[in-house]
């Protein structure tokens, strides 16, 4: 995560050098990033994560004769703790939520706009947070679910601490909302601020790593989200 008010260091991967060259134009138009490096295959995108250092990396799944999925923990075991933002033109949803199951921090459609992507990329270096596209929270969810709690579950005296306004935020987290459409959902009305407060004190009465994705797997795990 960049201090404050140092840039975001932005590395690209990309097989074809017209689609880098127009994310590096992009990306560098925005105030507070920078590009830091483009790589055009694996062996590349790893020797610059490592003498580079990104905070992002902005990776297609498709990288011609290799595989951005199998990039993903080559960049882990490389030391890289940048968070992978996917860019990518796949519909195959299952390869999507491999890549966010395989470590990567966001999925960005190539078919979305640029503020899409500059605003996944602003987002998961400052807050180290996930990017979650539409259904795909469910979708890795589903997956991961584990049996469901009873009465012995050990976090049990973690859940009988939350608030019922925080059962509400934690359930609203679960629709898929943002902040400021939970600020909104609740009666009576509150600020913005005052919901990712609330989301503080949640992860730390809860003990849950990961932001909102680690609060959702935990959730449904102690079915504190019904299931659909």
């Amino acid at each position: 995560m960049p201090q404050t008010g140092k840039p975001i260091r932005v590395l690209i991967v990309d097989d074809h050098k017209i689609i880098r060259d127009g994310l590096r134009d992009l990306i560098s138009s925005r105030r507070g990033m920078t590009v830091v490096g483009d790589a055009g295959n694996c062996a590349e995108a790893v020797r610059l994560a490592v003498s580079e250092q990104p905070h992002i990396i902005v990776l297609d799944l498709d990288l011609g004769k290799e595989s951005g999925l199998d990039l993903i923990p080559e960049l882990h075991e490389a030391g890289s703790d940048a968070g992978i933002i996917i860019l990518t033109g796949l519909r195959d949803t299952e390869k999507r939520d491999q890549a966010m199951e395989l470590g990567a921090k966001g999925v960005v459609l190539k078919e979305e706009g640029a503020t899409e992507l500059l605003n996944a990329i602003e987002k998961v270096a400052r807050t180290g947070e996930y990017w979650l596209e539409a259904g795909a929270a469910k979708r890795i969810l589903v997956k991961r679910q584990a049996p469901a709690a009873d009465k012995h579950d050990p976090e049990a005296a973690k859940i009988a601490r939350l608030t019922e306004r925080e059962r509400e935020i934690i359930a609203l987290v679960g629709e898929g909302l943002e902040n400021k459409e939970i600020a909104e959902r609740l009666r009576p009305i509150v600020a913005e601020a005052t919901v990712r407060n609330n989301l503080s004190f949640i992860y730390d009465k809860l003990d849950i790593k990961g932001g909102r994705l680690g609060l959702l797997v935990y959730a449904y795990k102690h079915k504190l989200i019904p299931p659909s």
